[in-house]
């Protein structure tokens, strides 16, 4: 079988991505196949489309991580789905296609009333956020959270899994627009990181105490300022080095002092077991809050399949609040 598919030309700008045709992937005994109707775009394939994020061995050549569509193959060992059972995916790659396999167990039926836009803009963030913020970030009801790029697809799933689980939520964000947006979303504050120091923010809201648990996708020239915002006992998570990776000067003392938790996670490298862990989790806690309304994805824009190089412009220049997705056929 043949399909219409999203293929980089060597590593480089957006203008590498063209459409192709070739054949379908078959999936694997614990896979299932889905007929693609949304992908959603996200950092991890800009990096992989600039060469500096390549796929581990095994997995799909082609970009796109999450996926909504119909399963139309079952293996034998993909689990309790059935041909025609609509689906959002976590994929190992291979998003950006009519259709993509994805292990059985990092598949999630679409929330009530989603359609397959929506249910596309959920598994990358739900797992990441579920993942670290959670799992790593151990956040709990009654604690406080910091959580920087507030309107990416990664903030805003943040800020709404916080307060749905009992915490209170600070944001950084670029524009004083972005901040009302991370407002409307749930957050207590945001702070505009072009005009406000977000350290003496979260110094003057918690009394000095400073927050429990930091989200970060900056990296390296929020380090030490993050180090600042943390309370005792604080876990600061890295997902991302959007400023990149290096530090040029770190106090190891706070650390000591505060009793801090420095942690940090991808999520493409984890094996099937680990991501199926983190899929059960969403399933028995995050889904019961999507199927009744609640933290649902904001969607920025949409492109055809096609013009997925437009949607890689328009996630570089960070211009959106919320989900980029692409609709398939």
């Amino acid at each position: 079988m043949m399909m219409t598919h999203i293929q980089a030309d060597g590593a480089g700008g957006p203008e590498v991505l063209k459409l192709a045709t070739g054949p379908a992937p078959e999936p694997k005994p614990d896979e299932v196949l889905i007929r693609v109707r949304a992908a959603g775009v996200n950092r991890p394939d800009v990096a992989q489309r600039q060469g500096s994020y390549p796929p581990p061995p095994g997995a799909s050549p082609l970009l796109g991580l999450e996926v909504a569509g119909d399963v139309v193959t079952v293996g034998p060992d993909a689990g309790a789905w059935k041909v025609g059972d609509q689906v959002c995916a976590l994929t190992n790659g291979g998003g950006y296609a009519e259709y993509c396999t994805a292990p059985g167990v990092q598949c999630l039926p679409w929330p009530t009333g989603y359609d397959a836009v929506r249910a596309a803009a959920v598994p990358e963030t739900a797992f990441t956020v579920w993942a670290n913020l959670f799992q790593a970030g151990k956040l709990v009801a009654g604690e406080t959270a910091l959580i920087h790029g507030g309107t990416s697809g990664i903030g805003v799933t943040a800020i709404q899994f916080a307060k749905a689980f009992g915490a209170s939520v600070y944001a950084t964000a670029g524009s004083d627009e972005k901040c009302i947006a991370c407002l409307r979303l749930g957050a207590d504050a945001a702070f505009n990181y072009r005009t406000q120091d977000f350290v003496e923010e979260v110094k003057r809201l918690t009394g000095g105490r400073g927050v429990n648990a930091i989200l970060d996708m900056v990296g390296g020239p929020y380090a030490m300022r993050n180090i600042r915002s943390l309370g005792m006992d604080g876990r600061l998570v890295l997902i991302a080095f959007l400023g990149g990776s290096k530090v040029e000067q770190f106090d190891l003392l706070q650390v000591m002092v505060k009793r801090l938790v420095i942690t940090g996670s991808t999520m493409r490298p984890r094996t099937t077991a680990q991501k199926g862990a983190i899929a059960a989790e969403l399933r028995a806690k995050v889904w019961p809050l999507l199927d009744a309304g609640k933290c649902a994805p904001v969607i920025h824009a949409t492109f055809a399949l096609e013009d997925a190089a437009e949607a890689h412009r328009l996630m570089e220049s960070s211009a959106h609040i919320g989900k980029i997705v692409l609709t398939v056929g």
